[in-house]
């Protein structure tokens, strides 16, 4: 077992972080979205690539406590008619969030049209049904299931494989709960480039035929001990900016919507201090639209592809 003791100190009646963001729907039409990152107890699982945990609890919060941490961050953010609650583990685990909670979370949320939390596959069973007969809008879990390699995947510490998923992904969906799926770039044991960019190809493909609505891609970071060890030993490489305009590129060629590429902190993947910035905003305007844009051309690094 990793240590996973938390790095920073956390009030457990304020959020960690807020945004307001901007996502399209189904429809394609850009909703407004308020993400609301909780101070929550550590996730029980130890997946080696992960390092939310170094903002967490030790302990559970206090009964009440993410309500609080919803008026704080809500009294701060505009109107939206999205909500994302992210407590950097699983939302429907009970010794995170008490379901006596749940009433009081549900009528702050009733204002919103979707509210999306996250929680482990292992973790998506009647618990989530109590929290959605209280919702007044249109409930989605995010799922993480990073990669469909099948010599990766049992590596990462999920401690779940494909079939868990699909449970999982057939009871969301058969309650009428959307599901959205993080899909990782680049996770250790996969290491030469054009490999990496298939399997997560693979994966958003397997995602999206599990009945996912969409699918985000998230770049590997070596941000734990873990993680550098690996990188040390060659296990694990620095995905780069190319490849992530490629997987997003061929997932909107062949006819997927709704695959955004997390932007946030990416520039530790930036080789070229010239043209990152603009590839950025390229992406982040493709994420918006979903319609290809044309690569940018560097006269630096010469990135025309």
């Amino acid at each position: 077992m990793m240590n996973r003791k938390p790095e920073v100190q956390l009030n457990p009646f304020i959020p960690y972080h807020f945004l307001h963001e901007q996502e399209p729907d189904s429809a394609g039409v850009v909703q407004e979205v308020n993400t609301i990152f909780l101070a929550s107890k550590t996730c029980a699982f130890s997946c080696i690539f992960c390092d939310l945990w170094k903002s967490t609890l030790e302990q559970s919060p206090p009964k009440g406590a993410f309500l609080h941490q919803m008026d704080y961050a809500l009294k701060r953010l505009p109107d939206a008619q999205v909500v994302k609650l992210y407590n950097n583990g699983n939302f429907f685990d009970v010794k995170t969030l008490s379901p006596d909670d749940y009433p009081d979370i549900c009528r702050r949320l009733n204002r919103y049209e979707r509210v999306i939390v996250e929680n482990h596959p292992l973790l998506c069973g009647p618990i989530c049904l109590k929290f959605q007969q209280q919702l007044a809008g249109q409930l989605e879990v995010a799922m993480g299931l990073e990669t469909i390699h099948p010599g990766v995947l049992p590596r990462l510490g999920k401690q779940f494989n494909k079939a868990d998923f699909c449970r999982a992904a057939d009871f969301l969906l058969s309650h009428h709960i959307d599901v959205r799926v993080f899909v990782l770039l680049n996770p250790p044991y996969l290491t030469e480039p054009r490999e990496s960019v298939y399997w997560t190809l693979e994966s958003i493909r397997f995602a999206f035929a599990q009945g996912a609505t969409c699918c985000a891609v998230i770049p590997t970071r070596a941000t734990t001990a873990e993680m550098q060890r690996l990188a040390q030993q060659g296990n694990y490489q620095i995905p780069t900016l190319d490849m992530l305009e490629d997987v997003v590129e061929k997932a909107l060629q062949d006819g997927y919507r709704r695959v955004f590429a997390d932007t946030w902190d990416i520039a530790f993947m930036a080789r070229c201090p010239h043209c990152f910035e603009a590839r950025k905003q390229r992406l982040e305007r493709m994420n918006l639209t979903q319609r290809l844009e044309a690569r940018i051309h560097c006269a630096y690094c010469q990135t025309h592809a």
